[in-house]
């Protein structure tokens, strides 16, 4: 094969992966505004996927690494030279790559963005690790050293060592592929080749191209972890009744509350992402009414019999999907958002009719952004009542439930299942 085929792929993901550690950039977003990465066949696209992944989950290991061969600091070219040593270091410790694609592509990219100066010391400290690859890594501890220091420490204070360790380990874990469906779940599970997991999601490996899936194109599902399917169906029977679904967007919440029968309004402050639930909507054959509007300020005179409120959160409990969280954010994103959620759950109450049933999620593992919240409003707002999370609702899944009956997934759980997401999941009614 010709050598430039070995290298445009993982020149989109060095550009990603600058744009994303040395810029801000989510992950998500980086990959979808690079004109090269569909330009790409679909092996190449998911080759640049699976460098990037490894590389954010390993990302501690990693560093060590190069920080024990790299005897000075890098100058002004060192973000490129950086980034180029860590997806070849990934591909060497974790991927198995051949040591000649690893090593010369990413010397190949450091030439080719102009830094011939430190093509020796990228060919050097690369080939070293190809040779001594496990005795570098030595016996190192994985989850802990992949885990930012914030994060170990918040989750050990929270949930103990031992369940912060076992967090940690299932970060490094791909996660599997999760669906909700319109009906019929036990048929789709077939169609999928998945597992019907207990609380009704169906659960596939991870991989393959999801719209050519049987059932994509009529909207039969959506991919959805089965964390996230729980808050709605702790809604109860919603059929008939005008339900929101606050930060809605992208959509698999709202789809499952059309499902139930709920007569829906969706509200998101982001007109991209509402387009893109109006186009979900549409695949499955659904209606809803969809406002795009910051919460706090949509001017509305309408109460609702249920809401469904799934704030703005670090989203650390989703860093076996998006592992570039873990390094972009800090405590100070997680103390700027909790003001936002405690505004956000005031208008939700305040939108609520009385006897109504309030459901605040958020896919954090920070209980800040959890317990804490729920607890202010309940302190502030004496009209406020928690509504306790049964086992009945909770199918091998009741040992996510609180002692003060919220919901505390972990990604640890269901290890023999492939895990779940970290989420927090509160009732609450008036």
């Amino acid at each position: 094969m010709d050598a430039s085929a070995y290298l445009a792929p993982r020149q989109v993901a060095l550009d990603v992966l600058v744009a994303c550690l040395d810029k801000g950039q989510p992950l998500d977003d980086a990959l979808a505004q690079h004109q090269g990465f569909p330009k790409l066949d679909p092996r190449d696209r998911a080759f640049v996927r699976m460098v990037l992944a490894t590389t954010l989950r390993r990302l501690g290991e990693i560093d060590g690494v190069l920080g024990a061969l790299i005897e000075r600091p890098l100058d002004d070219s060192g973000s490129v030279a950086l980034q180029s040593m860590r997806i070849g270091a990934a591909q060497l410790l974790f991927l198995a790559t051949p040591a000649h694609a690893a090593v010369d592509t990413s010397v190949r990219l450091v030439e080719q963005a102009g830094l011939p100066h430190v093509k020796g010391l990228v060919n050097a400290v690369l080939r070293r690790i190809a040779r001594e690859g496990a005795a570098l890594l030595g016996d190192r501890d994985p989850a802990h050293l992949n885990a930012p220091a914030w994060l170990w420490t918040s989750w050990s204070e929270s949930y103990g060592e031992e369940a912060a360790r076992a967090i940690a380990a299932a970060h490094l874990i791909e996660a599997p592929l999760d669906f909700s469906v319109r009906a019929d779940a036990e048929f789709w599970a077939g169609q999928l080749g998945g597992e019907l997991l207990p609380t009704g999601t169906i659960r596939r490996p991870s991989g393959g191209n999801i719209p050519d899936l049987p059932g994509f194109a009529e909207g039969a599902w959506w991919v959805q972890d089965a964390a996230a399917a729980i808050p709605a169906r702790l809604l109860g029977d919603i059929s008939g009744k005008k339900v929101a679904d606050l930060c809605a967007a992208p959509g698999g919440k709202t789809l499952q509350l059309c499902a139930s029968g709920a007569n829906v309004t969706a509200v998101d402050i982001s007109g991209r992402r509402m387009n893109r639930l109006g186009e979900n909507l549409a695949r499955a054959g659904f209606t809803a009414e969809l406002v795009t509007s910051d919460v706090s300020k949509w001017e509305t005179t309408e109460k609702f019999d249920a809401i469904l409120l799934d704030a703005p959160c670090s989203g650390t409990g989703t860093l076996r999907r998006h592992p570039d969280i873990a390094w972009l954010k800090d405590e100070d994103d997680v103390a700027r958002l909790t003001v936002t959620q405690d505004r956000l759950l005031q208008r939700a109450v305040d939108l609520l009719k009385p006897g109504g049933t309030l459901v605040y999620v958020t896919c954090s593992l920070q209980e800040d952004e959890g317990a804490a919240r729920i607890e202010g409003l309940l302190s502030r707002d004496s009209r406020v009542k928690r509504v306790p999370v049964t086992a009945e609702e909770m199918p091998e899944l009741t040992d996510a439930i609180t002692q003060a009956g919220d919901v505390r997934t972990l990604p640890s759980m269901w290890a023999e299942r492939g895990g779940i997401d970290g989420f927090y999941i509160a009732r609450v009614t008036l």
